[in-house]
């Protein structure tokens, strides 16, 4: 008879929110409009949210990607018209990412495929649980962020 392993609750809590994180990948993939990528949304995202004229560098220690994949997901997104890549105006080494009209107008067609979904989710569960549950998942983010030196988001 195999023995099963006691499973600690903090792996599954980690369990719990890989699959959180996979689900959500999932459901947003799902209403993105034809050609359009998860780490091309993921971008779009956090210039709609943050604010445009990041740098590469920032925009990948923000979604956590390498070097390599910020530089790929950008230059597909400039090559279909959604951002544009251009020089910093005060160090023109640098570059500054933004998004296009089209870049913009994709955003949100994705957003309203995106909305129902997130209504039934607050159909689900209840604002105060929500609040609830947060302070534990800031506090364990900044905790393994200081913890793997990771840059913040």
């Amino acid at each position: 008879m195999a023995s099963v392993a006691e499973e600690h609750p903090e792996v599954q809590v980690f369990d719990e929110i890989g699959l959180i994180e996979a689900g959500v990948r999932t459901i947003i993939t799902r209403c993105l409009p034809v050609g359009v990528t998860y780490p091309q949304f993921e971008v779009m995202n956090v210039l709609m949210r943050r604010g445009e004229g990041l740098a590469p560098a920032k925009l990948a220690g923000i979604l956590q990607m390498t070097p390599g994949a910020i530089t790929n997901t950008l230059q597909r997104m400039e090559a279909t018209g959604l951002a544009a890549v251009e020089p910093d105006p005060v160090d023109r080494r640098k570059k500054r990412i933004a998004l296009t009209p089209e870049g913009r107008a994709t955003y949100y067609r994705a957003m309203a495929a995106i909305k129902p979904r997130m209504a039934s989710l607050r159909e689900g569960f209840t604002s105060k649980e929500f609040r609830e549950v947060l302070p534990f998942l800031r506090a364990l983010r900044c905790w393994m962020l200081e913890t793997a030196k990771l840059t913040p988001a």
